[in-house]
């Protein structure tokens, strides 16, 4: 039987080339010269991590990583910005989690969403990811291009069409 997956996956790889080029960016702009600037990728806590003098150059940093997530065809809805934080330096620190996964209850709003269409499809949830199966390719079909007009609050891929 035809079934697809949903799942809300990142590249680390393209995360660490946007991470790279903010960090690139706030080295060129005159701006942030002479001042306490850091942005580190942790791969394994799957977080970035952003340090500066204060918070105007703060958001600008959001700002800049947010546009370099987009150029690389990432989705700025995997940010999830913590709350900044002071530290003994003076300056402001903030973590910035990635949103991989589908939560229980963003899958449970998925499944009722597509079991609204009254399509023979069956939705299941599988850990962090839904799979649908139906015995005709079109209503597989018909469920994805639904489910990209709507919002999750999540970037949603669909992989392992069979």
């Amino acid at each position: 039987m035809p079934s697809f997956d949903i799942v809300n996956k990142v590249d680390a790889q393209e995360v660490d080339n946007a991470v790279n080029n903010t960090r690139k960016e706030v080295e060129n702009r005159y701006d942030f010269r002479g001042l306490h600037t850091e942005i580190t990728f942790n791969r394994k806590e799957n977080n970035i991590q952003l340090v500066a003098a204060e918070e105007m150059k703060l958001n600008a940093i959001k700002e800049m990583l947010s546009r370099n997530f987009v150029k690389r065809k990432i989705s700025p809805k995997v940010l999830d910005f913590q709350k900044p934080e002071g530290t003994s330096q003076g300056h402001l620190k903030m973590t910035v989690k990635l949103q991989e996964g589908i939560s229980k209850e963003k899958a449970k709003e998925i499944v009722k969403e597509i079991k609204n269409l009254k399509l023979k499809v069956q939705p299941a949830i599988q850990d962090n990811q839904v799979r649908v199966t139906a015995k005709k390719i079109d209503d597989l079909q018909q469920v994805i291009k639904h489910l990209k007009s709507k919002e999750f609050g999540i970037p949603l891929q669909f992989v392992n069409m069979k």
